[in-house]
This record gives C-alpha cells, sequence and structure tokens, in this order.
C-alpha cells in the first residue's frame, strides 16, 4: 500500500538501550537500593564516586567562558550600536513607524528577504523605541508579535493575535481558544485594542507559513491581512494599527488576493543577504557574552565564514558562537578556538537540518533526499530537477510508496525554500532544449542525507542502490 503525501509522522524512535547493568564480581543485576550519595564508591577504584549534589555545585563555583549568555541569543533585542549592515533598512523602519509617537496611524510594511538579515531584529528594536518615547507622551503603544510556523488556521492565529495584545495590556483574554467562531476572537481582539491601546504595530513574523484550509480560495495568511487591514480603516478599530509583514519569501504578495492587496498596500523594505565581513563586524559587536581574552582571534572569522555559506545567517553565526563557547565549556577549556567553531558548525548544522525534516511529509523528504543525493555527488553540490527526479522516482518504487508527477516533485521541493535550506535556479540545456531547476543546499548534502535515513521507511533503501542509480543519471545528465 502506497504512502499518502498527508503523512507527516516524524521518525520512528531508535530502539533505546535497555540493558541491565550488571556487577562484574557476581555477574547479577546491581541492587536498585544503591545510595546515591557521595558516600556510594565506584565498581572498579572504590573511591567515592561524586554525588549529583556535588557535580551540580562544583559547575555553579566554576566561572565558566560566558559572561552574558542574552547576547548570544539571536533573538534578544540587542541596543542599537550592535546593530550592524542594516542602516538603510533601520532608517526606511523608523521613518515609517515613528508617526506612532505623534499618535497617527503608520503605513503596513512589508520585510523580506532571507532568513537570518535582520527583519525582525530591526522591527523589534525600532517598536522598543517607540514604545520608551510614547511612555513619556502618555501615549499608549503596544507591539503585538506572532510567529505564523506553528500556527495552522486563521482561527488559531486570530487568538493568538488576541492573546499576544492581552498579555501586552496585562488583561486576561475572555473567549476560549477552542468552540466559538472566528469572528468572536476577532470582535475580542478588537475589544483589547480598543480598551487598552492607542496605537499598536502588529508585527506577524514568517507569515508566508500560515496557510490554512487547503480548500479555502485565499491562504489564510491574506485572509488574515485583509482584515487586520479592513479594520484599521474602519470602525471595528479606534485605535490605530499598523501591520508589518515578515516573510523570507520575496514572492509572497503575489499569493495575497486582491481584496487584501488593496486594503493593506504596504510599503516594501528588502533585507539582503550579510557578507562575511558584516557577519564579521554583527560577531565582534556581541564578543562581550564572553569573558575579556577568552575568544581566540581565529574563532569570529571563521564563524563568520560559515555563516555566510548558508546565505548569510546572522542567526546561525550567532549560534555557532554560543554553540562554541558552550562546548569549550564543556571540556574545561579556559579559552574558546578553531576546534570549537568546527564541532559548532558540526552540531548546529544537523540541528536545523533535523528541526525542518521532522515536520516534513514523507513525500517531502523522498523528494529532499533523492535531490541531495544528487547534489552530494556533483562537484558543484547542486542538483537538477530532472536527475532529481529520476532519482525521486527510484525510492518511491524501493518503499513501495505514491509516485508524483514530475511537477509535483518540482513544486515540493519549492515549498522547502522557505525553510532556508535549499534554493534554486532556473537554467536551459541549450537554445532549442527545454528549462529545469538547479537546486543548491544551504547545509551539506551530506548532512541531509545522514538526518533524513534516521526515517526507517527511508533507512530501508540501500545508500550503495542509491549512489549507484544517482551515479548513471549524473553521466547520462553530462
Amino acid at each position: 500500500m502506497g504512502i499518502d503525501d498527508s503523512d507527516g509522522s516524524p521518525p520512528d524512535p531508535e530502539p533505546g538501550d535497555e540493558s541491565t547493568q550488571t556487577d562484574l564480581s557476581t555477574g547479577s543485576p546491581a541492587s536498585e537500593g544503591a545510595s546515591d550519595t557521595a558516600t556510594e564508591t565506584d565498581a572498579e577504584s572504590g573511591a567515592p564516586s561524586q554525588s549529583i549534589e556535588d557535580m551540580l555545585l562544583e559547575f555553579d563555583e566554576q566561572e565558566g567562558l560566558i559572561r552574558d549568555r542574552s547576547l548570544l541569543d539571536p533573538n534578544y533585542v540587542v541596543e542599537e550600536d550592535r546593530i550592524v549592515g542594516r542602516d538603510e533598512q533601520l532608517q526606511e523602519v523608523t521613518k515609517m513607524l515613528r508617526v506612532a509617537l505623534g499618535d497617527n496611524r503608520p503605513p503596513n510594511l512589508f520585510l523580506y528577504g532571507p532568513s537570518g538579515t535582520g527583519k525582525s531584529l530591526i522591527t523589534k528594536a525600532v517598536c522598543k523605541n517607540i514604545s520608551r518615547i510614547c511612555d513619556s507622551r502618555d501615549i499608549q503603544f503596544g507591539t503585538v508579535e506572532v510567529n505564523c510556523q506553528d500556527l495552522d488556521t486563521l482561527g488559531v492565529a486570530v487568538y493568538e493575535l488576541a492573546q499576544q495584545a492581552a498579555d501586552e495590556a496585562g488583561v486576561e483574554v475572555e473567549v476560549p481558544k477552542h468552540g466559538v467562531a472566528t469572528k468572536e476572537k476577532w470582535d475580542e481582539l478588537y475589544r483589547i485594542v480598543n480598551e487598552n491601546f492607542d496605537s499598536v504595530v502588529f508585527v506577524l513574523d514568517e507569515l508566508d507559513m500560515l496557510v490554512g484550509r487547503r480548500d479555502k480560495q485565499d491562504p489564510a495568511f491574506s485572509r488574515l491581512l485583509y482584515q487586520l487591514s479592513r479594520a484599521g480603516a474602519s470602525d471595528d478599530l479606534t485605535a490605530y494599527i499598523s501591520v508589518v509583514a515578515i516573510s523570507n519569501d520575496t514572492k509572497m504578495m503575489e499569493s495575497v488576493g486582491s481584496r487584501a492587496l488593496s486594503s493593506f498596500t504596504p510599503e516594501d523594505v528588502h533585507f539582503d543577504d550579510y557578507d562575511a565581513n558584516q557577519l564579521q563586524s554583527i560577531l565582534r559587536r556581541r564578543q562581550d557574552a564572553f569573558h575579556d581574552g577568552v575568544v581566540k582571534e581565529e574563532v569570529i572569522p571563521l564563524a563568520a565564514a560559515f555563516a555566510a555559506q548558508t546565505h548569510g545567517d546572522a542567526r546561525k553565526a550567532i549560534d555557532l558562537m554560543r554553540v562554541a563557547g558552550e562546548l569549550a565549556e564543556r571540556e574545561g577549556d579556559a579559552e574558546v578556538r578553531e576546534k570549537h567553531v568546527r564541532m559548532a558548525q558540526d552540531k548546529v548544522e544537523k540541528n536545523r537540518v533535523l528541526e525542518v525534516v521532522r515536520g516534513i511529509s514523507t513525500q517531502k523528504k523522498l523528494c529532499l533526499y533523492a535531490t541531495a543525493s544528487v547534489a552530494a555527488q556533483t562537484d558543484g553540490g547542486t542538483a537538477r530537477s530532472t536527475t532529481g527526479y529520476q532519482v525521486y522516482q527510484y525510492l518511491t518504487e524501493s518503499i513501495d510508496a505514491d509516485q508524483y508527477h514530475q511537477e509535483t516533485y518540482v513544486n515540493k521541493m519549492k515549498e522547502l525554500t522557505t525553510y532556508s535550506l535549499v534554493d534554486f535556479e532556473r537554467r536551459s540545456h541549450g537554445p532549442s532544449s527545454g528549462m529545469f531547476l538547479e537546486f543548491q543546499f544551504g547545509e551539506r548534502p551530506e548532512t541531509i542525507l545522514e538526518t533524513l535515513r534516521e526515517d526507517s521507511r527511508i533507512e530501508m533503501v540501500s545508500t550503495e542502490e542509491v549512489q549507484s542509480v544517482v551515479k548513471a543519471q549524473v553521466r547520462h545528465e553530462a
């Protein structure tokens, strides 16, 4: 029986190691009532082992290498002088939102560009400053921010907005999350805003991920934009509201319905990739997260270089520094060195890929595995859609899964671009030949393959046989 595309279940867990600890001197299981105090003795040396409390207190007494962990959190809103390489975007967003200071309605904004390029950071920094100034002028200004990645319907999104607005105002939401019509949730959101704010900026991060029910004509994000912008221009809201839509998908607005587009009418602000030099500057302005003299000179350039390879993602650069520091601490080293950055790169890369592939459908996993298998065998680390589809066909036949047409395979791969895991460009075989897509990966294809093989269904397929099929297809392609 074929595997349906709706199957988005996570990979089967690996069986745990349930072996019973055995006393080496007698061959019998160790006593379950053994003491866990500091007087417990080691089976081999006879020396007292360390208790959990002693280990915790010993670690607590260590000074460590990291002084301020908040600076190594990519979502932490840093001071203005730590924001680097985004002067133009910072100025644009500030100019457009600053009208809230005069108790007026700011324009709607659409911020777009690759992940980790400062879109959310700059929005939060500007709104934080506006809020501080408004407080001094007795203007009730609020920022209501939601990340749409984990919101599956319009009703859930509206309730989350109401909840965040209530948290900002210090009040309670008076309708339940489930069991009421979406209109009641809208009415509750309007009530909270009208009673507690003069001006509100709604920040909708990763808005393109809010697709909603497939049987609706417009995606949920389009209906959300329409309702918010329409309410702002009608009597539903007495407070001034502005919507800041944030997306990694540069073409998101093409999917917005005509009604929503005509009422939303945003000002566009584009965020491009950070280059290696900008990433170095970002990390140097957060270096004081560590104690003086802890970070070796080669660490920042290497972390920036790794992050520059994946679309200039500042979040990844900051994560690399954090993980490298934590690895050095665990090893008891006095400094963060190049080896720790390389270890962190491997760990962060695997964690990000795992986070993405856990939540995608079986069909997307098969498409991704086929395409990464091709990229792993080519000199440039890229894969043609035509070749990837041939390997995809082999995979589906091997595990008796539903097999989709090439157009559907391509669409599945395109959908994966929203995770910044893969990107593509249109290519041509020549003037008299057809077009194809060439996929490039944000992470090493080998890491993606290794992670996907944790799925028991994909693990059924022989790696050697897949490589043989790929090599044959690449030769045919050449």
